[in-house]
């Protein structure tokens, strides 16, 4: 795919969402924090239903230490994996108030020294909390940057290397939304909605699907 293109797609996806949001419920960089955890191998669905239990209770690194793992869970049982998430959740707070004043740092390595914290969940935070140009890559933004051709890679770390190489600076702190977004109402896994997208004219899918035909 041509930079012109692809240009074109950004446009398109901004105009449709000029300011694209996580679908995350939360109002502080730990609650963020605390929720892009919970939301690996999740639904948001699935997390903001349990966090709107949770946070009214504990919602602060103190309050999450003091609940305790055996309390957490009762929270977010409904949750996948709850289990090993309950301690992450546990220790990551522990760390900031040992290590960071109980504040989320803003800052990568920081972020990535914390318990059951990688790349993606650093990304997210970056970007949604304080703005920065990252763009976080899950399932959904690496089936768009392969199956249209706009950022393809063999990994998510390719796929977040060729997006960040090829996106614009303009576009870099919106367009992990519109990916993600993307991916999950239109272009999603089993039978992609090519007749309802409005970027299908510029997209490089050899196997548009077309449900009207």
């Amino acid at each position: 795919m041509n930079n012109a293109k692809r240009i074109e797609i950004l446009k398109r996806l901004r105009d449709s969402n000029p300011h694209p949001k996580t679908e995350l419920h939360y109002s502080s960089p730990f609650e963020l924090l605390v929720a892009v955890t919970l939301s690996a191998q999740a639904t948001d669905v699935s997390v903001n239903k349990a966090t709107a239990k949770l946070f009214p209770v504990a919602n602060t690194p103190r309050a999450i230490t003091e609940l305790g793992v055996e309390g957490l869970k009762h929270y977010i049982k409904t949750i996948g994996l709850y289990n090993n998430k309950a301690i992450n959740v546990v220790a990551l707070s522990q760390k900031l108030l040992d290590d960071f004043d109980g504040q989320v740092p803003e800052n990568r390595e920081a972020l990535e020294s914390l318990p059951g914290v990688g790349r993606k969940t650093a990304n997210v935070v970056l970007n949604t909390a304080f703005g920065w140009p990252t763009i976080a890559v899950d399932t959904h933004i690496f089936r768009v940057g392969n199956r249209t051709k706009f950022a393809p890679g063999k990994n998510v770390q390719e796929v977040e290397e060729k997006l960040l190489k090829v996106v614009p600076a303009e576009f870099k702190v919106d367009v992990h939304h519109w990916l993600i977004l993307h991916g999950r109402y239109t272009c999603i896994a089993r039978k992609p909605r090519c007749g309802s997208c409005i970027i299908e004219d510029l997209c490089e899918y050899k196997d548009k699907l077309y449900p009207d035909s």
